[in-house]
C-alpha cells in the first residue's frame, strides 16, 4: 500500500467541471482518483493529465450504487493510503418537462445521483479520514445557482441542489470533531456537456404584469445574497461557526484547498 502527501477523489471527472478541476488538482500535485460512469472518458482525462507528473487512478463508479461507492474508496485507500479531499461533483438533470409530466423514474434518477451519490461518497469519506493520520480532510459539494434561484420545470434539479447546502453545512457540523471541513461551490452556467441544450435558449421565470416585471431568478438571486451575507464579518463569522472554509487550518500535513466559483443567475451543470 503506497502512501502519498496529498490524495484527491473527484466525481464525475470524465467530462465538464469534475474533469476540470481534476486536472487542475493533477498539476497542483494531487494524486488523482477519477470516478465516473463512463471508463474510457476517464481514461482519456488521465491521459491528459499525465504531464504533470502525478499519479491517477480510474475506478468506473455509479454513486448511487452503495456497493459501486464502497469499492471507490477501497480502491483508493488500497493504492494510496489516505484521502485529503473529496469533491462530490457528480450529477444530473431531469427532460425540461412541466413538473405534471414528470416520471417517478426521472425523479428518482436524479435524487439518487445529485443527492444520495453525495451522501455515500461522504460516508465513505468519513469514514477514512476520520481514522488515517494526520485525521481530517476536506469535502467539497457542486451545488449550483439552483440552490437558490429555480429555472421553469427544474424541479428535480432545483430540489436536489437546495437540498446540497444542506448535506453540506450537516456535514461541515458533524465533521468538526474529526478535523473534516465541508465548503459547497454554487456556480452558473459552465460550457459543458450537460448544458449543451442551452445554447438554444431556455425558459426563463417572470413575475407577470408591467409593475412587478423583471426577471424572477435574478430577483431571487439578488435577494438571497442579501438575506445570506448582510456583511463580511458576519458571513465570516458564519462561515466559522459551521466549519465551512474550504482553505484554513488544514492541520499537520494535511493542505487546505481553495476553489473560488463565479456566480450567474442561471443555473449550472456538470456530470
Amino acid at each position: 500500500m503506497a502512501s502519498i502527501d496529498k490524495v484527491a477523489v473527484v466525481t464525475g471527472a470524465g467530462t465538464g467541471i469534475g474533469k476540470a478541476a481534476a486536472l487542475a488538482l493533477l498539476r497542483d500535485g494531487y494524486a488523482v482518483v477519477l470516478a465516473g460512469r463512463r471508463k474510457e472518458l476517464l481514461e482519456a482525462a488521465a491521459v491528459e493529465g499525465k504531464s504533470s507528473g502525478s499519479r491517477t487512478l480510474v475506478v468506473p463508479t455509479d454513486v448511487s450504487d452503495p456497493a459501486s461507492v464502497q469499492a471507490l474508496f477501497a480502491r483508493t485507500t488500497e493504492t494510496f493510503g489516505r484521502l485529503d479531499l473529496l469533491f462530490n461533483n457528480a450529477g444530473t438533470g431531469a427532460p425540461p418537462v412541466p413538473l405534471e409530466e414528470l416520471t417517478y423514474e426521472q425523479w428518482k434518477t436524479v435524487v439518487d445521483i445529485n443527492l444520495t451519490g453525495a451522501f455515500l461518497c461522504t460516508q465513505e469519506a468519513f469514514k477514512i479520514m476520520r481514522r488515517q493520520a494526520p485525521r481530517g480532510g476536506r469535502i467539497i459539494n457542486n451545488g449550483s445557482i439552483s440552490a437558490h434561484a429555480p429555472r421553469p420545470n427544474s424541479a428535480p434539479y432545483t430540489a436536489t441542489k437546495h437540498a446540497i447546502t444542506g448535506l453540506t453545512k450537516a456535514t461541515a457540523l458533524d465533521g468538526r470533531k474529526y478535523d473534516i471541513a465541508c465548503g459547497q461551490i454554487d456556480i452558473g452556467n459552465a460550457a459543458t456537456e450537460m448544458t449543451a441544450r442551452m445554447k438554444r435558449g431556455v425558459h426563463r421565470a417572470r413575475v407577470s404584469g408591467a409593475r412587478r416585471g423583471g426577471d424572477l431568478s435574478r430577483r431571487s438571486s439578488r435577494g438571497h445574497a442579501r438575506r445570506l451575507s448582510p456583511s463580511p464579518s458576519h458571513s465570516r463569522g458564519y462561515r466559522r461557526r459551521l466549519g465551512l472554509e474550504l482553505a484554513g487550518r488544514s492541520g499537520a500535513g494535511r493542505p487546505g484547498v481553495s476553489l473560488t466559483s463565479a456566480g450567474a443567475p442561471t443555473a449550472g451543470g456538470h456530470r
